[in-house]
């Protein structure tokens, strides 16, 4: 059975779970942290700015059945690729979007997927997502993980009270 994984960052990683976790092919995806310089971060060290960390998801999963460029258009979709300062009512490099790759395969496919975005119109901003080398996941601590199964009704009021839902329903749902 081929497994494969990607890893995405696109704001608060509890917004960033359910959109693949639901989908055929997904094994598993876990909230964690990444691109920092120290090892094993907590919550409270990503959220105090001084690790370099980003909140991201990292996903596991079956290429056979759901493709890296099908998970790179989801991601987009969960996202407001043309803010590099956070996402929604996060703010700040651990919020920032970013596409990590683990291959030239993925580089390749995220690039030609985010230049695709840019030239077809959807938005009037350029589309400013990085797309980086991956480097150490670090899983979040246990009560961030499948946080939107755990809490949901904390999950969908941060979802829609952060504006994440309102701009998703604007861009990718009209």
């Amino acid at each position: 059975m081929a497994e494969e994984k990607a890893i995405f960052a696109g704001g608060c990683f509890w917004c960033m779970v359910k959109p693949f976790d639901q989908m055929p092919g997904i094994k598993k995806v876990v909230s964690g942290y990444t691109g920092g310089d120290v090892e094993n971060p907590t919550y409270e060290q990503v959220g105090s700015g001084t690790t370099g960390h980003t909140e991201a998801v990292e996903i596991t999963f079956d290429p056979d059945i759901i493709s890296y460029q099908q998970l790179v258009e989801i991601y987009w979709q969960q996202t407001d690729p043309t803010d590099a300062f956070g996402q929604f009512a996060d703010r700040g490099d651990s919020y920032r979007p970013v596409i990590f790759y683990s291959s030239d395969e993925q580089k390749l496919t995220a690039e030609a997927s985010k230049e695709r975005l840019q030239a077809s119109g959807r938005f009037k901003e350029p589309i400013v997502t990085t797309i980086e080398p991956a480097q150490p996941f670090y899983p979040a601590e246990d009560y961030h993980q499948d946080f939107y199964r755990k809490n949901p009704a904390h999950y969908n009021a941060y979802s829609e009270g952060s504006g994440r839902k309102g701009f998703i329903r604007q861009h990718w749902q009209a």
